[in-house]
This record gives C-alpha cells, sequence and structure tokens, in this order.
C-alpha cells in the first residue's frame, strides 16, 4: 500500500503586529449589544452594523439582535441600539418621536467630533469634513449639522472648495483616516484659509494611529502583510495602504478562507494585523491556515504600546 505524499514544508516567519484588533469604541459597542440582549425583551434592533465585521455582526444575530439599515424598519417602542459609527442628529429624532428606547453605541472619540462640529456651528462657523463620501460615520458626522458640514477628501479637494466665509471656517476629521493623508490636506486647508480653525490635534483616534504605527514597525520586517478587516471598514482598508505605501504586498481579507497559497511563493516574511473591527480569533484561524498549506510557521509577536483605554457603558446598561 503507498503512503500518502505529504505537503512539503516550508519555513515561514510570521509577525503580527501589536497592537491589532479590537479598540476600545469596539469592545464597548459589541459589550452594549450582549448587555441589552440580556436585559430588555427580544428582539434588540441595531441600526447598521454595530461595527464593520461579519463574524462579529453574524455573532451578535445568532444571540437575537435583528440588523436594518433605517429606523423605518424597527416597530414601534422597540429598543434600538445606535451603531459605533454614530448617526445624524435626524434619525435621534425620529426615534424619540416613535417612542423608541434608544441605547447610543457611537464610540466616544466620534462623538468627540459630533460635538466640536456643534460648537463650531453654534459660533458661526462653516465646518470642512475631511472623510470619505458614503462612510457611516460621516453621515452620521454631516447629519449633526445638515447645510453646515463641507465634505472633502484629498488636496485636490482643497482647491475648488467653495465656502461662505473664509475667515469663519473651522475642519474635522473622520477618526478612521490614515493621518499621513490627512496631514497634507490639513497642510493645504492652511495655506488656502489661514483663518481656519481645528482641533488642537487631529482627530485621528489613538487606537486608529496606534495600529497604523504597528503596521509601519511590521513592514520594515516582512514582505507580505496581511490585513484582517471588512472590505467597508475604513480603519483596515487604510492599514493595508499604509502597507502598500512602504512597498510591500498587503491584501485584505475577511476570513482564512480568504488566504491565497501564491501570495506566499518565496516570500517567508509574512506580517499579519487586524483592523479595530476584528477579533482576535480570526487572526488565529490565519495562522492555522497558513500551517494547513504546508507552511513550518514560527510566530512572533511584535512589540507595541499597551492600550489600556476604556470607555465606560451607557448608564441603563449598568446593572
Amino acid at each position: 500500500m503507498q503512503s500518502q505524499a505529504q505537503p512539503s514544508m516550508h519555513g515561514m516567519h510570521l509577525m503580527l503586529a501589536s497592537p491589532r484588533g479590537f479598540c476600545a469604541g469596539v469592545e464597548r459597542a459589541i459589550e452594549i449589544v450582549e448587555r441589552a440582549l440580556e436585559l430588555f425583551p427580544l428582539p434588540v434592533y441595531v441600526r447598521h452594523e454595530i461595527v464593520h465585521n461579519r463574524y462579529v455582526v453574524d455573532g451578535l444575530r445568532d444571540k437575537g439582535a435583528v440588523f436594518v439599515e433605517e429606523l423605518g424598519e424597527v416597530p414601534n417602542g422597540a429598543t434600538v441600539i445606535f451603531s459605533a459609527h454614530g448617526v445624524a442628529q435626524a434619525v435621534v429624532e425620529e426615534a424619540a418621536l416613535r417612542g423608541l428606547r434608544v441605547i447610543d453605541a457611537t464610540c466616544p472619540l466620534v462623538t468627540k467630533v459630533h460635538l466640536e462640529v456643534l460648537r463650531h456651528r453654534r459660533e458661526g462657523r462653516e465646518v470642512v469634513l475631511i472623510g470619505h463620501a458614503g462612510h457611516p460615520e460621516v453621515l452620521g458626522t454631516m447629519g449633526q449639522a445638515p447645510g453646515g458640514v463641507l465634505l472633502i477628501s484629498t488636496v485636490a479637494d482643497v482647491a475648488t472648495l467653495v465656502v461662505r466665509n473664509p475667515k469663519r471656517l473651522a475642519f474635522v476629521t473622520q477618526t478612521t483616516l490614515s493621518v499621513d493623508d490627512t496631514r497634507g490636506v490639513v497642510a493645504a486647508l492652511k495655506v488656502r484659509f489661514p483663518d481656519i480653525s481645528g482641533p488642537a490635534r487631529e482627530d485621528i483616534c489613538y487606537a486608529t494611529q496606534n495600529r497604523q504605527d504597528a503596521v509601519k514597525r511590521l513592514a520594515d520586517g516582512v514582505e507580505v502583510v496581511l490585513v484582517i478587516g471588512a472590505p467597508n471598514s475604513s480603519n483596515s482598508n487604510r492599514l493595508r495602504e499604509v502597507a502598500q505605501t512602504m512597498g510591500r504586498r498587503a491584501y485584505l481579507i475577511e476570513r482564512a478562507a480568504d488566504v491565497r497559497a501564491e501570495w506566499f511563493a518565496n516570500r517567508p516574511a509574512v506580517g499579519i494585523t487586524a483592523g479595530a473591527s476584528a477579533p482576535e480569533v480570526l487572526v488565529q484561524e490565519v495562522v492555522e491556515r497558513l500551517r494547513e498549506l504546508g507552511h513550518a510557521v514560527s510566530v512572533q509577536v511584535m512589540p507595541g504600546p499597551a492600550e489600556d483605554v476604556v470607555f465606560v457603558l451607557p448608564p441603563e446598561l449598568i446593572v
């Protein structure tokens, strides 16, 4: 009887970025849904994906959460959770009019940007938002002051921006953009509009910054970078772009099944990171997938800053 051929083992060195995966805002949002499912009558509705990760959303759906895109899909009097990305003021008002029990899972760092927009409008400034059109966070931020927020994405957009009064202008940013890209747009704004007001520092959140810095360190020592995250996750897409900017082959994947063997031909040093909405279990799945492909895998966790930020839960969930 012939023995079955064994896959040839190729040495592969994996480096895991640190920090990676869940941030405090995502952890808080997921815990909000889980607690609401325990405390309130089912079903509990969630407007929009609570965070941009199919694995997380499917897990919460299995526990009884019902995900909807608009409040019109939520029955009167039901419990509804607003996603971590935040919502427009019109959504808040509609929920109040319909008597919905609202639990707000907006990331506190996004809420900070909303409050800046409202303050600038109260003080008579038009607001320029640096962000990506159609992203839920951008829709929510623009919806804080309809008609008073102008959206731009690139340095080129600055040149064509039409404002009411260049001396009464402020800017804010989407929290999950690349800090390097945003810095360029901010610089262009300040050149064209010297009187523009802005935050003491850009509104890039600590977790976005930490994960991008970690990818830069990671890319120094590897040839291929795998970013685990959803295709509609802004921060995950930025991580891939950061790696590509450093000349590395970089792939955005949702699950281990997306990994392709040909990506690693003659490239034994591979880096793995995960966007802020991707759980660690998906990272470990990818490591196992590389072993299944016949690689003798060694794993090294890169050093990086510890993240000890914790955001408190809404008071109605604290029991």
